[in-house]
C-alpha cells in the first residue's frame, strides 16, 4: 500500500472557505484555526492518509517554529522569515517519489511549483468538496439511513443470535 501524504496552506483554506474567512473575521484567527484543525481531524478519521496543516509563522519576530500533533493529524507554525508555501515546498522535494504527496492551497503559483515536484495539487474548493462528500456519505451510512430503534439488546443482535435467544425462551 502506497503511503499517502497530505500537506494543507492553512491561512490559505481559512481565506478560502466562506465560514473559516467569516469566523476568522468575526470570531478570531485562532477560532479558524481551532475549526480547521478538527475539520482536518475529523476528515483524517476516513482516509489513510498523513495530515500535515502548515501556518505561516514567518511574520513573528524571533519565532523558531513548532510543530506538533493535534488528535490524528499534524501541525506546523513556520519559523521566522519561513512561509507556509516555503516550508510545503520543503518538505515536497524531501518526499521519497513512491510516496503519494497532495497539497491543498488555493495559491495557482504554489500549485505550479509543488506539481513540477511530483506532488498531485489540490485547490481549496476541491478539498471542501472531498470533505463534504465524505463527511455526507458517513451521515447517511450511519445516522439517516438507520432504521429506527428502542436501543434494547435485540436490536444489536444478529439473526442467528436471536433465533437462540428465542429457542431459549420456549424451553421454558
Amino acid at each position: 500500500m502506497q503511503k499517502e501524504f497530505l500537506l494543507v496552506d492553512g491561512y490559505n483554506i481559512i481565506h478560502a472557505w466562506d465560514d473559516l474567512r467569516e469566523l476568522a473575521n468575526d470570531v478570531s484567527l485562532e477560532s479558524a484555526r481551532q475549526k480547521l484543525m478538527d475539520i482536518l481531524s475529523n476528515y483524517k478519521g476516513v482516509k489513510n492518509a498523513t495530515i500535515i496543516l502548515v501556518f505561516d509563522g514567518y511574520l513573528v519576530k524571533g519565532n523558531i517554529g513548532t510543530a506538533y500533533s493535534y488528535h490524528n493529524i499534524f501541525v506546523v507554525y513556520t519559523k521566522e522569515a519561513e512561509t507556509a508555501d516555503h516550508y510545503i515546498e520543503r518538505v515536497v522535494t524531501a518526499m521519497p517519489k513512491h510516496y503519494r504527496v497532495r497539497v491543498a492551497t488555493g495559491d495557482g503559483l504554489e500549485q505550479l511549483i509543488i506539481y513540477g515536484q511530483g506532488a498531485a495539487r489540490m485547490t481549496a474548493k476541491e478539498l471542501r468538496l472531498e470533505i463534504d462528500t465524505e463527511a455526507n456519505y458517513l451521515r447517511k451510512r450511519y445516522i439517516e439511513n438507520r432504521p429506527p430503534k428502542n436501543n434494547i439488546l435485540a436490536d444489536h443482535l444478529d439473526q442467528e443470535a436471536l433465533e437462540w435467544i428465542e429457542a431459549l425462551r420456549r424451553k421454558k
